[in-house]
């Protein structure tokens, strides 16, 4: 139990010396938007690797990415159903603030990091979330906002194509559904750069981190924050009395009280958000789940 404890305190340092680099000058935003361009082409890919090269596709980590997928969908179309009388930007906010999991800059470095033995099933849940964050979130909310009038099959799948972290998924899904095995030599070099992952993704959210916000925002940043949590302990409070066993209910709940997905917020901007309201709103979700996410493991171990 105190282990699990001192790496998430170990987290939240990574976390804090990011934010005091970036507060002191000596390192800026941009320099995080360059350290998340390394650990999305670099990095979290080289996790992927290494954790999926010993993984046995079951029909039970398919689930995963089916319920990654759904679930996606169902934050979405509650969001919608929320702001079905609000204007057009508010609905923005609501529909990216509250939907997807960030699961390769945070959930799954927490889960490498506290709880191992969940890598698998995080991963595979994470197949289904990046179905929809890495090609058709963007498009599925322009038709609901009334921005476009049918949904571009083709303009996802490209994007999906375009996505590193996606595609090492896809190949190594393919590769372990197959049985086959990696050359050594591939796993000896992906292991350095996905030790990294860790530190680097808690590093660049301290310095992505931001605690300005308009005060006429600040109601509706609240409230993104509620649903987002609100349906997230609705899903903990469902998994809590499941058959499931004990890594499958952690890991389920965990993703339950993932952060804002930092790709949501480019996206939100793209669409008329200000950046600095949803940024605002997933500063203060990263250091939010992290406490909770460590509960949830604390409470099931």
């Amino acid at each position: 139990m105190s282990a699990i404890i001192w790496q998430s305190v170990s987290l939240f340092f990574m976390i804090f010396l990011g934010f005091i680099m970036k507060r002191i000058g000596f390192l800026t935003k941009s320099d995080g938007t360059m350290i998340a361009q390394i650990i999305m082409n670099v990095t979290l890919p080289a996790v992927i690797i290494v954790n999926f090269a010993t993984i046995t596709i079951e029909k039970t980590l398919l689930l995963f990415t089916i319920g990654g997928f759904l679930w996606f969908v169902l934050q979405l179309t509650i969001a919608f159903c929320y702001t079905r009388h609000r204007e057009r930007t508010s609905k923005v906010l609501f529909l990216f603030g509250t939907s997807g999991f960030n699961i390769g800059n945070f959930t799954l470095p927490f889960v490498q990091s506290v709880a191992p033995l969940g890598i698998p099933l995080v991963s595979m849940f994470d197949v289904g979330n990046n179905l929809l964050l890495s090609g058709a979130n963007k498009i599925i909310v322009d038709r609901m906002i009334g921005d476009s009038k049918k949904i571009k099959i083709k303009s996802s799948l490209i994007k999906l194509a375009k996505s590193v972290p996606f595609m090492s998924y896809l190949i190594m899904f393919i590769i372990r559904y197959f049985e086959w095995s990696l050359p050594e030599f591939v796993l000896t070099l992906a292991q350095p750069a996905a030790a990294s992952n860790v530190f680097l993704s808690m590093f660049m959210i301290g310095l992505y981190l931001e605690f300005r916000l308009p005060k006429d925002s600040i109601k509706e940043v609240v409230e993104v924050l509620l649903l987002r949590y609100g349906l997230g302990a609705i899903m903990i409070t469902l998994i809590a009395f499941s058959p499931l066993d004990n890594l499958t209910k952690s890991m389920l709940s965990l993703l339950a009280l993932t952060p804002i997905p930092l790709f949501s917020i480019m996206l939100a901007v793209v669409s008329g958000v200000k950046e600095e309201v949803l940024g605002f709103a997933a500063s203060i979700s990263f250091l939010v789940s992290l406490p909770l996410m460590t509960l949830v493991l604390l409470i099931f171990h």
